[in-house]
């Protein structure tokens, strides 16, 4: 059984700082491309950071880069995001992603529960 498990969300204040976990398990972790997502309320699911399965290359929303940074460890089947000088524009549920190709170029992904977090003063 596939579990992704997201962790380290919660309230924090303007400016301030959180790291997320995902813990992967049921999964080849090292054969899976990892992303964060989020949702803010009312608004819909967006891509805010991506690694690759080695970690030799990142992607970032225009509105985290040079504030979030993402990265990985295989050796712990777990992706991290650092988040840094948080706005309230930050506030949502973020998710973890695990995605690969398999054959004939199927998509194969799955997703955490989510974790809540708010950047409220």
């Amino acid at each position: 059984q596939v579990q992704l498990v997201e962790s380290g969300g919660g309230l924090v204040q303007p400016g301030g700082s959180l790291r997320l976990s995902c813990a992967a398990s049921g999964i080849t972790f090292s054969g899976y491309a990892m992303s964060w997502y989020r949702q803010g309320l009312g608004k819909e699911r967006e891509l805010v950071a991506a690694i690759t399965n080695a970690g030799g290359s990142t992607n970032y929303a225009d509105s985290v880069k040079g504030r979030f940074t993402i990265s990985r460890d295989n050796a712990k089947d777990t992706v991290y995001l650092e988040m840094s000088s948080l706005k309230p524009e930050d506030t949502a549920v973020y998710f973890c992603n695990a995605k690969r190709t398999g054959y004939w170029g199927l998509i194969i992904d799955y997703w955490g529960q989510g974790t809540q977090v708010t950047v409220s003063s």
